[in-house]
């Protein structure tokens, strides 16, 4: 018990190299904030935007007519003359996939 109160050796405590714990804290918790930064502006991490988790199709323009349907934008008529339009230039027929 003696030596813990009064250091090793000579008495003069634990040296310069107690310095050290203090400095990998630090760089393990920068390296965390760092990490955890770049994973959240790619998109990947659990605060991302729905615009960037979605999927490829969700910007189409069928996507986009029925979007705009569904929040009163256009009404139904608009939407079928619109939407027969669309399936005929991008090769929709009809039920057909």
């Amino acid at each position: 018990m003696n030596t813990l109160a009064h250091g090793w050796g000579d008495g003069g405590g634990p040296g310069p190299w107690i310095l050290l714990f203090p400095l990998v804290w630090a760089l393990v918790i920068g390296g965390g904030i760092a990490l955890s930064r770049r994973t959240v502006r790619r998109g990947r991490g659990p605060w991302a935007r729905a615009a960037v988790r979605a999927a490829p199709g969700a910007h189409s323009p069928l996507t986009i007519l029925g979007r705009r349907f569904a929040a009163g934008e256009i009404d139904e008529d608009e939407y079928w003359r619109r939407l027969s339009v669309l399936s005929e230039e991008f090769g929709h027929r009809g039920g057909t996939a």
